[in-house]
């Protein structure tokens, strides 16, 4: 049971060492870092158990990851030497366009194996395989041909991957399309859950939009969901689970954040009491059954990328998708089914990435 390491936390986490198990690290801030700061880090690595998380391969896509990052993400994880790596379910550039965010990528046999082909280089590179966690998205991806776990499950079973299982990004997806997360959570391949991260968020408007959404933002405390959540899947799982505690701003005392730990820890201990194993899926679970077309799929990932990114206008872009994608190149399949787009949650989409390259490209003492 543990926490995310952040500046404004640290010393707080220090003091409390004894009642935190595990740390979970951004990855991609140490990129760059100074050696001295580097071997700081591999210090504390020493002293309790580090996950390194990355949040910027975007693995997830028909598109090859970028070589220079997964470079980089080697050189971190040797110097380190973390109990683990992860990595998001998502495709966050294509064709140059920087997206902003975690987007999640269109759910089809070309992303499958796309991911499983960046899954294969990450391997060869960084010398394991990552954990995968799912993402939270504010659109139903659109275009997509598989629902969410058997896509999750098709890369797992493809790659031998463990799953990062994100309590909030579950919840959220399941609100705010109207489905129950207990169902969701229960269709997913719980035996190769790994890691838990457990967040909060907030429901919010969107220009245009005539719906809300809930936001996973990070920045609230987890709702009472996620301990009923968390019990549920640990009377599901019988394996080890490492639960870390997300939280990136608007930080309470941490004497709030430890009371948070100990919620969670009451939960696991409860589901853990139920001793309910989940089925293991049946021989083959996780096929796809469907022959990838990689280029369809890059052509589609790249005029989302463009929409994403605001380099082309969400609205014109709404008036006729279907004409749009026709002329991005896409196929007729993928253009026909951007006809019945989620457009409430695509103006969500656009307006939080939006928002996030805003407040990245502002100045640091601002």
């Amino acid at each position: 049971m543990g926490m995310g390491w952040r500046p404004a936390l640290a010393a707080g986490i220090q003091q409390h060492r004894a009642r935190i198990d595990v740390l979970e690290v951004i990855a991609d801030d140490w990129f760059d870092a100074p050696a001295g700061d580097v071997r700081a880090l591999a210090s504390l690595a020493a002293r309790v158990p580090v996950v390194l998380h990355a949040v910027g391969l975007g693995l997830a896509s028909a598109h090859p990851v970028d070589s220079t990052r997964l470079a980089d993400m080697a050189r971190l994880v040797e110097a380190v030497r973390p109990l683990a790596w992860s990595e998001h379910l998502a495709f966050v550039r294509a064709d140059g366009i920087e997206i902003g965010h975690l987007a999640a990528p269109p759910r089809t046999a070309a992303t499958v194996a796309g991911t499983l082909e960046n899954l294969s280089r990450a391997r060869a590179v960084v010398g394991s395989l990552p954990w995968l966690e799912n993402i939270a998205s504010l659109v139903a991806p659109p275009a997509s041909s598989l629902p969410e776990a058997d896509w999750v499950s098709a890369i797992l079973a493809g790659s031998g991957a463990r799953l990062l299982l994100d309590l909030h990004n579950l919840y959220a997806n399941a609100l705010n399309a109207g489905r129950d997360p207990i169902t969701d959570l229960e269709a997913l391949p719980l035996d190769r859950v790994a890691c838990v991260h457990v967040s909060g968020g907030r429901w919010v408007d969107a220009p245009g939009a005539s719906t809300r959404r809930l936001l996973d933002d990070h920045l609230h405390d987890p709702p009472e969901a996620m301990t009923a959540l968390l019990a549920h899947l640990a009377a599901l799982t019988p394996q080890p689970l490492t639960v870390i505690l997300e939280r990136d701003g608007r930080y309470p005392d941490m004497a709030v954040l430890l009371d948070q730990l100990d919620a969670l820890r009451a939960a696991l201990a409860s589901g853990r009491a139920q001793g309910r194993a989940a089925a293991a899926p049946p021989p083959g679970a996780g096929g796809i059954g469907v022959a990838p077309d990689l280029q369809a799929g890059q052509r589609l990932e790249s005029l989302l990328a463009r929409v994403y990114g605001g380099h082309t206008d969400c609205q014109d872009f709404l008036r006729d998708p279907q004409a749009a994608a026709l002329a991005a190149g896409c196929a007729p399949a993928d253009a026909e089914q951007l006809m019945r787009i989620d457009r409430d949650g695509l103006l969500h989409a656009v307006h939080s990435f939006g928002h996030k390259r805003a407040a990245r490209a502002r100045p640091a003492n601002h």
